[in-house]
């Protein structure tokens, strides 16, 4: 699994009554800076991590980058951009072009509410003067109605004057 190491890797065995399953216990902790030169902390192929003299190495080059296609989301977001951009342009064109018909209508509107206003306001005004100016008065009816009782039957009268 692993590849054989240059060195000899020897570990303090464990307590005969330490459960395998535990991590290492833990031991007196070194501070970085009493760590002498070319000692660093390396993990072995058991996974424990134990401090080893290492030979001075070159660093590994970093790893070069892989070209990596571009996501399908991203390619549909690059061709929509300038289509809603376009429509959005056309639409503030026409709504320039519009503008002078729009202005008229609403002005249009507001006359036309004016005149609702005044009908509104006139027609029950004509009705009243076109009444009085023919001198016949209007006919007023009175009804008197009495009843006994939640379901008793109900008497009326009916005047006219």
């Amino acid at each position: 699994m692993y590849p054989e190491t240059a060195y000899e890797i020897t570990t303090q065995p464990r307590p005969a009554d330490y459960p395998a399953y535990l991590p290492a216990p833990e031991g007196r902790v070194m501070l970085p800076s009493e760590i002498p030169p070319g000692v660093q902390m390396v993990t072995l192929p058991g996974g424990i991590r134990t401090l080893a003299y290492t030979p001075n190495q070159a660093p590994p080059p970093p790893p070069v980058p892989v070209s990596q296609p571009i996501p399908a989301w991203a390619k549909t977001t690059a061709l929509l951009t300038p289509t809603v951009g376009g429509g959005v342009a056309a639409a503030g064109i026409g709504l320039s072009y519009a503008a002078p018909g729009l202005i008229a209508m609403s002005q249009a509107l507001w006359s036309a509410v004016a005149l609702i206003a005044a009908a509104a306001i006139g027609v029950p005004v004509l009705l009243r003067l076109g009444r009085a100016a023919t001198g016949t008065s209007t006919t007023h009816i009175t009804q008197n109605i009495t009843a006994s009782g939640m379901f008793g039957k109900a008497n009326g009268t009916i005047n006219h004057r």
